[in-house]
């Protein structure tokens, strides 16, 4: 089953950016969505950005703007840019599926922070 790894997290000031990576163990081209969830301290997991694999992203309205989902099904990694970075946005990233037929298991995410 395919694995995924978070990566590019970290301690930034408002305004900032940071990109985040997320690497598989096998292809994801066969999956159609990908997407980027967060989970900040105390709230549910939320979904912030898709993207299919034909190219269509779509963000929630919280991040559309400022940040951008992109995939290389050739290197297996989704990526997602953030921009403007807000004390909002400080939580644990993950990658993972979108859609109904189930998550894949859950990587370690990435956690970010961002400072006022």
């Amino acid at each position: 089953q395919v694995q995924l790894v978070e990566s590019g997290g970290g301690l930034v000031q408002t305004g900032g950016s940071l990109r985040l990576s997320c690497v598989a163990s096998g292809s994801i081209f066969s999956l159609n969505y990908m997407g980027w969830y967060r989970q900040a301290p105390g709230k549910q997991r939320e979904l912030v950005a898709l993207i299919r694999s034909g190219g269509y992203t779509n963000y929630a309205d919280s991040v559309k703007g400022r940040f951008t989902i992109s995939r290389d099904n050739a290197k297996n990694t989704v990526y997602l840019q953030m921009n403007s970075l807000k004390p909002e946005d400080t939580a644990v990233y993950y990658c993972n599926v979108v859609g109904s037929s189930g998550y894949l298991p859950w990587g370690q995410g990435t956690q970010v922070t961002v400072s006022s």
